[in-house]
């Protein structure tokens, strides 16, 4: 269907800009379907629907059609469902989805001509009517006993010597049996049907098979004429779902054309257009553009077809056969066939005279923005690059082309009118006007002044037009109205051929004695040519004209040349720009990865150092029970030496000491630091460094921001990280806790254990009430170890909870001395346990 309507040329073209802009968006959102659409189970099925109407029976197939047609329609507003389901955005296809909303699948209908049909046998199902099964069933069980009787019949004769092999048969729609024509007396009152060619063997019915043949007979018919009234009920059922199942095919039919714009969208590597209402709704938008049209690298649609096809069989043999391409890349290895041009309109702008040499390109140029123009109308994408934009026109109105007719009376010149006539009445403020060779077939004086006369006309009445004329005049016409524009096709008096480019603002000249030269013209005619030149146009003008023109399209190549360059000098830097970008942010990951790598590692020598010390203390523990006071000195001695050896074997250098200090510094306002890359001069933070860990520092009058790895803490700033464990103190810290508990006089003067937090040696009060939270932390200082540290977790709330963990630490007799965690952790407090 959808095919017969684009070779006829019926495509669905938008009447108002808004439903041009809804064909767009319906093709945008198909060209994004991750899988193409299946249309491939539906028929065109409107001619069975109207016979039906009119009270034709409808056969099995064409019921078997119809039903097919339902189900593949159903099926297709179900994988668009899902595939916009599978999206998780109901958004993404919502102009498919609508064009299908308010179809009625028909299930009913569906299920009806599904339950009494196989489509596959093509035959009417017992289950259809309760008649039917009925009739087949007793017509299955009557032919069951006539064909017993025969076969018994036939077995006889065969015995007696009538046939060669016993024969049940059917002759003139009654069963029977085949018998030689010598034997016929052994059915004496059998009857019969037929006889073969040879007249040797008669095929008689026996006096017993009558009646039963006269049962199937009765009972066949009886089964067909149901056949028919289900057939009948089923069409009945089609014609009055007539209206349902023509609105559900032409939204199949617009679903299907959606489609067929996209895939060609994909094939010529299209880009979608923007449509503006008109060129004065352009100027007052927000987005203010100073075009109207702005297309650029646009390829004429019909020559890029050809050369399409073209390139695809190619392909197709490359590929072996197998028929497998893929547009973008396909359209990435043509040659420059058709050539891209740029169109490029002011808004102010209303008529555009292009100019230039024959076979230059003008017309074709012209034919490539009046096809641009319809098929932005149609929803169908253009072959061009970037993001094209022009304005919605209601009407395209062209004259290109000779109209002359023998038939109608009409010369060249007649034809050209009388269609220029008709655009004059049709054209409006939003319609394009497209006329070639403007005034051509008459006196050249006449007809620069009609087409002067008639491009006055349109401009204020038309939203655009373009002509292309070979009248000098004409392009002079840009001199007295801003409305009018010039563009020429260029001419390369080098190769003396047409580039089929555009030159936006100029005027070109026919060329046509440089051209006869070219191809060898008599010299004295093109010298004769000459001078009649020079009489037309005095003062040389033309000469002029060509060389100023020469020296402009000089000057252009020059600066198209200097653009190039500038391009290539400024892709070369944006390219060294974002590899050098690329290796800055890399080094700040590198430097974290190598910072946890290090971390990991210090780590794992501490766990395996604390092993160590663990394994000494444990011997200690174990030898210290059965000693004197000598040798308990002595192996105090000994553990001592060998945990200060451990201990020294993992002890920090002096760098990596202050490294990782400098890690753990938070900087404050105020605190004087080193920033690297300043020269190891001081500055001072102002401002702490926030969630984005950049702080701002000031050195002299300058401020920046840093990040805060790059600060490196002065003396005078690490009061900030008191409670940073020191890995120089490991061995005295280790050394104190190997004292026994039952030594007395230590207890005064034994320092407390490392405050490192773990959580074991941790309370968490948080969430809890009062009463509850004293006894829990009363529980926890019962619990710890002499000497040790508890991290007490108040939290800052209401400040209940830290006043009575405050209170409870400061009375409580086990509890030595308590400090807040850290300066910058006001919900912690630490304990030193006696």
């Amino acid at each position: 269907m959808a095919f017969s309507i684009a070779r006829n040329g019926n495509l669905p073209i938008g009447q108002t800009r808004h439903e041009s802009q809804k064909l767009l968006n319906q093709t945008t959102e198909a060209t994004l379907l991750p899988q193409p659409l299946d249309f491939s189970g539906i028929e065109d099925i409107r001619d069975i629907v109207k016979s039906s109407v009119s009270g034709e029976l409808r056969t099995v197939r064409e019921l078997c059609a119809v039903m097919r047609t339902l189900q593949s329609a159903r099926g297709v507003f179900e994988q668009l469902k899902k595939l916009s389901d599978d999206e998780g955005s109901s958004d993404r296809y919502s102009s498919l989805l609508e064009i299908l909303q308010n179809c009625d699948f028909l299930t009913e209908l569906d299920n009806k001509i599904e339950f009494c049909i196989d489509c596959n046998l093509s035959v009417v199902l017992d289950r259809a009517s309760e008649d039917l099964e009925i009739i087949r069933f007793e017509r299955k069980r009557n032919m069951n006993n006539l064909e017993s009787l025969l076969k018994k019949v036939s077995t006889r004769i065969f015995q007696d010597g009538g046939i060669d092999s016993p024969l049940v048969t059917r002759r003139r729609s009654r069963m029977c049996v085949g018998i030689r024509a010598s034997h016929r007396s052994l059915l004496p009152d059998g009857i019969v049907l037929n006889a073969s060619s040879s007249g040797a063997t008669y095929f008689m019915e026996p006096r017993d098979a009558v009646e039963l043949n006269n049962m199937e007979v009765r009972l066949s018919n009886s089964e067909r004429a149901e056949e028919q009234a289900v057939l009948s009920m089923l069409t009945s059922e089609i014609a009055e779902s007539e209206s349902e199942i023509m609105y559900l095919l032409e939204r199949i039919l617009e679903l299907d054309l959606v489609s067929a714009r996209a895939a060609y969208a994909r094939w010529i590597d299209g880009v979608c257009p923007v449509l503006d209402q008109n060129s004065e709704g352009l100027e007052s938008s927000k987005t203010k553009s100073s075009l109207s049209v702005d297309i650029e690298g646009i390829r004429h649609p019909v020559l890029l077809e050809s050369s399409l096809r073209s390139s695809s069989t190619s392909v197709t043999d490359l590929d072996g056969g197998n028929g497998i391409m893929h547009s973008r890349n396909l359209s990435e290895g043509l040659d420059d066939f058709p050539l891209p041009i740029d169109i490029k309109i002011g808004c102010a702008t209303k008529v555009v005279v292009i100019s230039g040499p024959n076979t230059g390109g003008k017309t074709a140029s012209m034919k490539t923005l009046g096809l641009a123009s319809l098929m932005a109308k149609a929803g169908l994408y253009l072959p061009a690059k970037a993001t094209p934009r022009l304005p919605w026109f209601d009407l395209i109105l062209a004259d290109i082309g000779d109209h002359q007719s023998l038939e109608q009376n009409l010369s060249t010149f007649s034809g050209h009118i009388s269609r220029i006539c008709k655009i004059l009445e049709l054209g409006s403020k939003n319609s394009l006007v497209l006329i070639d060779e403007i005034g051509s077939g008459t006196d050249p004086s006449e007809g620069v002044a009609l087409s002067a006369s008639i491009l006055q006309y349109l401009k204020d009445r038309v939203n655009l037009a373009v002509v292309t004329t070979h009248y000098a005049d004409l392009s002079r016409l840009k001199e007295r109205d801003f409305r009018f524009e010039n563009a020429a096709m260029e001419f390369s008096l080098v190769t003396l051929q047409p580039t089929y480019r555009i030159l936006w603002g100029c005027i070109g000249n026919s060329n046509a004695l440089t051209i006869a030269k070219s191809i060898g013209f008599d010299k004295e005619v093109l010298d004769r040519a000459h001078k009649w030149v020079e009489k037309l146009m005095p003062d040389k003008q033309t000469e002029r004209k060509g060389i100023l023109y020469q020296s402009l399209t000089q000057e252009r190549n020059m600066l198209e040349s200097q653009a190039r360059q500038a391009g290539s000098i400024h892709s070369e830097i944006m390219k060294l720009y974002h590899e050098i970008q690329d290796e800055a942010e890399d080094l700040d990951s590198r430097e974290e990865a190598l910072k946890a790598k290090e971390t990991q590692k210090v780590k794992q020598e501490l766990k395996a150092a604390k092993a160590q010390i663990d394994a000494i203390i444990q011997k200690f523990e174990n030898q210290v029970k059965n000693v004197n006071s000598d040798q308990f000195n002595t192996l105090i001695r000994e553990s001592e030496a060998s945990i200060a050896a451990i201990v020294e074997a993992h002890r920090p250098t002096d760098i990596l000491a202050r490294e990782s200090y400098s890690s753990l510094y938070v900087p404050q306002v105020g605190d004087q630091v080193i920033v690297k890359g300043f020269g190891g001069k001081l500055a001072t933070i102002v401002e702490a460094p926030g969630d984005d860990g950049m702080a701002l520092v000031q050195y002299g009058k300058i401020k920046v921001r840093v990040n805060k790895n790059r600060l490196k803490a002065t003396p005078k700033s690490q009061r900030n990280a008191e409670t940073i464990p020191r890995l120089k103190g490991l061995a005295q810290i280790q050394k104190n806790s190997l004292k026994p508990s039952f030594d007395v006089n230590d207890d005064v003067d034994a320092p407390f254990g490392p405050a490192v937090q773990t959580s074991k040696n941790t309370v968490d009060l948080r969430g809890m009430r009062a009463e509850e939270a004293s006894q829990q932390l009363s529980m926890a200082i019962s619990a710890s170890r002499s000497k040790g540290v508890l991290f007490v977790i108040h939290g800052m709330g209401t400040g209940v909870l830290k006043e009575r963990a405050l209170e409870l630490l400061k009375n409580h007799p086990r509890v030595a001395k308590f400090e807040q965690e850290s300066p910058m952790n006001y919900g912690c407090t630490v304990a030193f346990i006696k």
